[in-house]
């Protein structure tokens, strides 16, 4: 393939597969407010973005190096959507719970009292294969309908080894047959399994002699995590799932502060986690500790909500020492079955204070960065994968300003159209 050298210093191949005209483009790079490109043009080479920038700067001849031509009709373009935290594995429902909730039972209470997270544990440990992936898949598709081309899948619905590798397939299965990117996450520390509920230590053993290297050997997981709180796991009890993690090459996250200042964003950045998520009670210290590890926040205004919490994150602080905020759906059955991305940078900017934009960064750019993937997704530049959604919307801010329309249009998955 042979490139034409452009006086901007982009390039572009003599053919393209894809060509976007008369677009309105969101970058989210930083060179502007959205990183936006009005009236421009993005090229798509393969599964690449080969080029992007102004209508007016194409050669005169660059529509005829393309074997398909779209007119967004000046429809604004972004980056693919990026949902860096869901559990979206598990079977059962949580719908009494939600009923005690709001009874006025707390979710600790619950929790103590053996429904929460091992309720869905039970109920995972029963189901087959293919009806948590039935399952899963109906999840799935809704968060793909609102622009999502990438999304982390964590486990944490079995803790016993069989269960935990049945939602580690079923993950990797969720990426054969849909158009989406998935990152894998292994929780095994997000609850004690009543098999080992007078044994804590015996389980945090089992965690790291047996779990962690089979899903190794197994090449099932991307990460792993853990939740750091009073009701799950201790800061010196992750610290050792976390030196066996990263003894066997895998980057970490951590579920820290949700409930109660539990030195998490600390632990997460002790260990350079990718992310450190919820962060609603982490003091100034722990942001500073992230901010020197490069930990990126990621917030979830679903739980929030859901669990009619008060306190919000300190965002302010978070800005003050520009931290990167994600924003993701946190899907799961219990503090958060959520199935809107939309939703989420709504409640961003209602309940914590974000921007329009910054709620954008936060599905987009900073979602990347979350898992590692800043490199090759969340952002529209040349040379990154072509991971795009047309919306039909006036200006970026609409995204996070309506309630119950999705303005989305296509989504281009790895050069692909799939809707």
């Amino acid at each position: 393939m042979v490139y034409l050298n452009m006086n901007n210093n982009n390039v572009f191949p003599q053919i393209v597969d894809l060509l976007f005209i008369n677009a309105n483009i969101a970058t989210m790079t930083k060179d502007c407010p959205y990183g936006a490109i009005e009236n421009g043009a993005v090229g798509i080479y393969k599964s690449k973005i080969a080029w992007v920038g102004k209508m007016k700067d194409m050669p005169f001849d660059f529509t005829s190096r393309a074997f398909m031509i779209h007119n967004a009709n000046g429809a604004w373009i972004t980056p693919g959507l990026i949902d860096c935290h869901t559990h979206i594995i598990y079977g059962g429902s949580r719908t009494k719970e939600f009923e005690l909730r709001l009874n006025g039972v707390s979710y600790k209470e619950i929790a103590l009292q053996g429904g929460g997270i091992i309720s869905t544990v039970k109920s995972t440990r029963k189901a087959k294969i293919s009806e948590l992936f039935q399952a899963s898949a109906k999840r799935l598709k809704a968060l793909l309908a609102q622009g999502i081309t990438t999304i982390e899948i964590k486990s944490g619905y079995g803790l016993d080894l069989e269960t935990e590798l049945k939602m580690l397939k079923i993950a990797k299965m969720l990426e054969h047959y849909y158009p989406v990117t998935v990152k894998t996450t292994y929780l095994g520390a997000h609850a004690i399994p009543p098999e080992f509920k007078k044994d804590k230590q015996g389980y945090i053993d089992f965690i790291c002699n047996n779990a962690l290297p089979r899903i190794k050997k197994q090449k099932l997981a991307d990460f792993v995590d853990a939740f750091c709180e009073k009701i799950a796991f201790s800061e010196k009890e992750i610290t050792k799932i976390f030196k066996k993690a990263l003894q066997l090459g895998f980057p970490v996250k951590l579920h820290a502060d949700q409930l109660s200042d539990s030195n998490g964003g600390k632990l997460a950045a002790k260990f350079n986690a990718l992310s450190a998520d919820h962060l609603e009670y982490s003091s100034e210290k722990s942001i500073i500790a992230m901010k020197k590890a490069k930990v990126t926040a990621v917030l979830l205004p679903g739980a929030f909500y859901y669990l009619k919490e008060k306190k919000i994150p300190p965002i302010e602080i978070l800005r003050k020492h520009k931290l990167d905020m994600a924003v993701s759906t946190d899907s799961n059955p219990g503090s958060s079955p959520v199935l809107s991305i939309l939703l989420m940078m709504n409640m961003a900017c209602i309940n914590f204070g974000l921007t329009p934009e910054e709620a954008l960064l936060g599905v987009t750019k900073n979602g990347a960065k979350a898992l590692g993937l800043l490199n090759s997704k969340g952002t529209i530049e040349s040379g990154k994968d072509a991971d795009l959604v047309l919306w039909d919307i006036k200006e970026p801010g609409d995204l996070a300003y309506s309630i119950g329309y999705n303005p989305c249009i296509k989504v281009i998955q790895k050069g692909i159209p799939i809707s």
